[in-house]
């Protein structure tokens, strides 16, 4: 058995926090651990954040949001669906950690971030759409 609820919205960074909070609905009906929540929220936070700077700049979209809870193994899968530029993170670079703060090119630490605490992460670009799951064990 699974559960699927999605809603769309306008993809602007003032939306991150009604994402996060429809995402924490599911996972409260299965008690996901707080530091699970955590990880994801923070993973919502950077993609999320991501389509509402970048994938219609300079105006804004729509993006629709998928959670899916599956019993076996329980796990959550997230999709974002928007129109915007095509993009994918998963091809950026990967940030110099090693190097100091200081010496360290902006960027990527976000998408760095998301794909170490995530269990999976995928990207496609399919009929005009940038569909963008992550996928966290629970």
């Amino acid at each position: 058995m699974s559960i699927t609820k999605e809603f769309t919205l306008a993809a602007t960074v003032e939306n991150i926090e009604r994402v996060i909070n429809f995402v924490n609905e599911q996972l409260e009906q299965y008690g996901c651990a707080a530091k699970i929540r955590t990880q994801i929220d923070i993973a919502i936070d950077e993609l999320f954040g991501n389509i509402a700077h970048y994938a219609y700049h300079p105006k804004t979209g729509a993006a629709t949001v998928r959670v899916e809870v599956l019993d076996e193994p329980l796990e959550v899968i997230i999709t974002m669906i928007d129109n915007g530029k095509p993009f994918d993170p998963l091809r950026t670079a990967p940030p110099q950690i090693h190097l100091p703060a200081e010496e360290r090119k902006i960027g990527g630490l976000g998408i760095f971030l998301v794909k170490k605490s995530m269990d999976d992460i995928s990207y496609e670009y399919q009929n005009g759409q940038n569909i963008l799951k992550i996928v966290k064990k629970l």
